[in-house]
């Protein structure tokens, strides 16, 4: 039984056999299924259809991905990778989501909001770096 991804109604949709190269704003939920090239900015929801192709860079409050994406992710509030997705690209999110059978071939940077961790390199007692790093959250 699939549970439906989001409450909120999609307000826009690139089908499948489409294109776009440009810059895409929006507000509210915007899904593609088609081809797209360029940049994408939002604080809301992007929905990636299997049949999804994008070469972009993204900058959003909530990524879904089930079809393919080459390009960096931002997401302000959660990235999802379903089982039928593909990033190839950095991805930094506070929340991540990845379903077995999805890839992911990038870095990872988990951020959080209220806090800021940094690591801390220290020495062993024969001078040499650690193998594990300290860490101070401030």
């Amino acid at each position: 039984m699939n549970k439906p991804e989001l409450k909120e109604e999609v307000k826009a949709f690139l089908g499948e056999g489409t294109e776009f190269n440009g810059l895409l704003s929006f507000e509210g939920t915007v899904r593609i299924d088609g081809k797209f090239e360029g940049e994408v900015v939002s604080k809301d929801t992007l929905i990636l259809g299997e049949s999804a192709v994008m070469n972009a860079e993204v900058s959003v409050g909530i990524i879904i991905v089930r079809g393919k994406i080459a390009g960096n992710i931002v997401a302000s509030k959660k990235i999802e990778i379903r089982a039928e997705g593909e990033v190839i690209g950095n991805i930094k999110t506070p929340l991540l989501f990845i379903e077995e059978g999805a890839i992911l071939d990038g870095k990872c940077e988990m951020i959080k909001k209220d806090k800021k961790v940094t690591v801390l390199p220290t020495k062993d007692s024969s001078g040499s770096e650690p193998k594990m790093p300290s860490a101070v959250a401030s």
